[in-house]
């Protein structure tokens, strides 16, 4: 997902994204131990987009901190 895309998202929307993408890479992870990964490229892309919507979480603290 791109990131102007997730800027646009309230936070309870990134909150529940975030919640997502976590399960789905907790299964690709059992998937990984259990059998064969059919597509593991997803593991990347999974945690990226991951870390893009911490960092807008982090970038929107500072934000609402700077202007109390």
């Amino acid at each position: 997902m791109k990131t102007t895309e997730l800027r646009n998202l309230s936070d309870e929307e990134l909150l529940n994204k975030i919640k997502s993408l976590k399960e789905e890479l907790f299964k690709l992870n059992n998937q990984r131990y259990g059998s064969r990964v059919e597509k593991p490229h997803m593991f990347g892309l999974l945690k990226r987009d991951i870390d893009r919507i911490e960092t807008i979480f982090k970038e929107r603290k500072t934000a609402n901190h700077g202007q109390k």
